[in-house]
């Protein structure tokens, strides 16, 4: 596992969509917690527990805190993992959650979002928090209750920005300025009678 100082995460490069009327981005799903699965459909383990874990998460966590997105992120066997092939893939395996296709790279086998993300190879699990700062990044398997502790952290985290912004927002009357406490004083808001 690869644990990040949080920092803005890559945009992601995508050919195409799968499962989604629109494409995809990581500003477009800010506040939610995004679950990127990289994988190719001829990765045995991404077949074996990549994909049936993305799917579980998005089976387990609410939609409106949790995106689960799958990346099919080819770096061999180019002529075989097409998305005509993908598009069948995806059927025969009931994955009903949005999935991009990596943009391949103008030079050498390595896709754009691979490259940005220095991923090692697939499977690929990518944690990106709601403000979409990167924040892990597994190759390989990951237990599931590991990667359902990280994104409840994140859930929780995301809830606690959610709660701070509104109260910021409801402790200043119209038109006041918000003080936070930022500066290190924090004034007293009083009504005259």
């Amino acid at each position: 596992m690869s644990e990040f100082r949080p920092q803005p995460a890559p945009a992601w490069a995508v050919q195409q969509w799968f499962n989604t009327d629109r494409p995809l981005s990581i500003e477009a799903l800010r506040g939610k917690v995004i679950v990127l699965e990289a994988f190719q459909m001829l990765c045995p383990g991404c077949v074996s527990h990549g994909l049936p874990q993305a799917l579980r998460v998005h089976q387990t966590f609410p939609s409106s805190e949790v995106a689960v997105i799958g990346l099919h992120t080819v770096f061999e066997h180019h002529d075989a993992m097409t998305p005509t092939a993908l598009r069948a893939f995806l059927h025969e395996y009931r994955l009903p959650f949005p999935v991009g296709v990596d943009m391949p790279a103008d030079q050498g086998d390595i896709p754009l979002t691979m490259q940005a993300y220095a991923m090692r190879g697939t499977p690929t699990l990518v944690l990106i928090d709601a403000r979409g700062h990167l924040r892990r990044q597994y190759f390989g398997s990951v237990s599931d209750l590991t990667l359902g502790a990280d994104i409840a952290e994140l859930v929780l985290e995301a809830r606690a920005d959610q709660a701070g912004a509104s109260a910021r927002s409801s402790s200043h009357p119209t038109g006041t300025p918000g003080d936070d406490c930022a500066s290190g004083a924090c004034a007293v808001h009083t009504t005259s009678p």
